[in-house]
């Protein structure tokens, strides 16, 4: 038999009891269903449940402190005061809960973001970074609210010391909101090839919270403040997009064949692009009479590689071709020379001294 006192602790304790063995089986649940879900290639699902596990747990919590508080005011065991603080902790707890189940959802959705768009693999966590600061910033005041804080003196003694922090930190803040300018604008991304202003060219790295690394083709690395870079006038080879188009010029003699130079030359370029491994095939080449130089006609042919970084090779291999060809049809190209007129000079050299003899005066002899 049960004592009369007893009677009123065993509600309380069964649903203290209940809660705890629905809390571990949750636990047990969520486990399995991560599993089973990372098996059947459901990354995203999987993460989701592992950042539910601790708000799922202070649903649980929440819900035990909120029966049992309701069966201590049934059966009159708690003082009004303590129900009252047992009712605000319920609130903020609650708020907590909500608060930290839009951060994992935040969490998880910016990092699918991230992983689905290659240029932001290297500057995620700047995203990664503000969007939590704004959710749990935005939690905490209402958790504030929610406790009897007033949050308005708080929010404005926040802003002065947000000011004095800012003033001392301004270099530091200015290459952070430059990340992010660089990341939402994105001038650059990572991957991508870039010639500097001050004219280092290499390819982008990592786009950090301070800074931007850039290696160079001599395999070193550029550090550059994202102030700088974000002020900076710089070329992207891979914008708008990575095929560019690669002039190849040259000198013929001026009684060559202009036309079959140029089918010559439109031959093996095809042949370049059609068989080399970065040439872009379907590109339509074309041959250009540019300038009637010292000694020769100059002559450029435009190419097209599939990136920037390839173009040499591209070009190197156009320019053996071509001399090869050149060679084998008997075209010769020009060496640079000099003309000289040598009858021009030699008569100007013997009118020179009649013209200086002074005229002799009438009637000398």
């Amino acid at each position: 038999m049960l004592e009369p006192g007893s009677v009123h602790w065993l509600l309380p304790a069964s649903t203290v009891a209940l809660f705890l063995l629905l809390w571990l089986l949750s636990r047990l649940v969520l486990t399995r269903l991560e599993r089973l879900l990372a098996r059947a290639a459901s990354p995203l699902y999987a993460r989701l449940i592992a950042a539910g596990r601790l708000p799922v747990a202070l649903l649980i919590l929440t819900t035990g402190l909120a029966c049992l508080r309701l069966e201590l005011v049934a059966l009159d065991q708690i003082d009004t005061a303590v129900a009252q603080a047992l009712l605000t902790g319920l609130k903020a707890l609650v708020i907590l809960t909500l608060v930290l189940f839009v951060d994992a959802l935040a969490r998880v959705s910016i990092t699918r973001f991230i992983e689905q768009r290659e240029a932001l693999k290297s500057s995620g966590s700047i995203a990664r970074i503000l969007v939590r600061a704004v959710v749990l910033g935005l939690g905490l005041l209402v958790l504030l609210g929610t406790l009897g804080i007033a949050v308005t003196p708080l929010v404005a003694s926040l802003g002065i010391t947000s000011l004095a922090v800012a003033l001392a930190l301004q270099p530091t803040l200015e290459n952070f909101f430059s990340g992010v300018q660089i990341v939402m604008d994105r001038p650059v991304r990572a991957g991508d090839f870039v010639e500097l202003e001050s004219g280092e060219q290499g390819f982008v790295e990592t786009i950090g919270w301070r800074s931007t690394h850039i290696r160079m083709l001599q395999n070193n690395i550029v550090i550059m403040p994202n102030s700088k870079l974000a002020q900076s006038k710089l070329i992207n080879y891979y914008l708008p997009q990575k095929e560019l188009s690669v002039p190849v010029a040259f000198r013929v003699r001026y009684d060559a064949d202009l036309e079959r130079i140029e089918q010559i030359t439109l031959d093996v370029a095809r042949r370049v692009l059609r068989d080399h491994e970065w040439g872009v095939t379907e590109y339509n080449t074309f041959v250009l009479f540019t300038d009637f130089d010292d000694f020769a006609i100059r002559v450029t042919c435009m190419l097209r590689a599939k990136e920037y970084f390839n173009r040499f090779w591209v070009k190197s291999a156009f320019i053996k071709a071509l001399h090869a060809r050149f060679r084998q049809e008997g075209i010769v190209m020009p060496y640079p020379i000099t003309a000289l007129d040598l009858d021009q000079q030699a008569g100007g050299a013997r009118a020179a001294p009649a013209q200086a003899s002074p005229p002799r005066a009438a009637g000398s002899g």
